[in-house]
């Protein structure tokens, strides 16, 4: 079975989040989407990378979560949630995928 990179999970829970609350207007919803994917990406991280790697990654996640909030407010919703969104995914491949299952 192939592996998941975790820079898809963590893509997939920041857009995904950010969309399904938008569309639904549930923002817990959106949370929820958000959480379920940064649970895989941190497990997919423990398991490559060490738990060290993960808890750090998974920082980044939740901060990158956090700075779409302001961020959109500069430059609207859309362009904050794909750039912190590009930032978060660099981020994943160049540390949380360097070593496969």
């Amino acid at each position: 079975m192939t592996a998941v990179p975790s820079a898809a999970l963590t893509t997939a829970g920041l857009i995904g989040g950010y969309s399904v609350a938008r569309a639904t207007g549930n923002r817990p919803l959106g949370g929820a989407v958000l959480a379920v994917f940064g649970a895989a990406a941190f497990e997919t991280w423990r398991r490559r990378s060490g738990l060290g790697t993960a808890v750090a990654l998974t920082g980044a996640y939740v901060g990158a979560f956090g700075l779409a909030h302001p961020l959109a407010e500069k430059i609207g919703s859309w362009p904050a949630v794909l750039g912190v969104t590009a930032a978060t995914a660099a981020l994943a491949v160049a540390a949380g995928d360097r070593t496969e299952e």
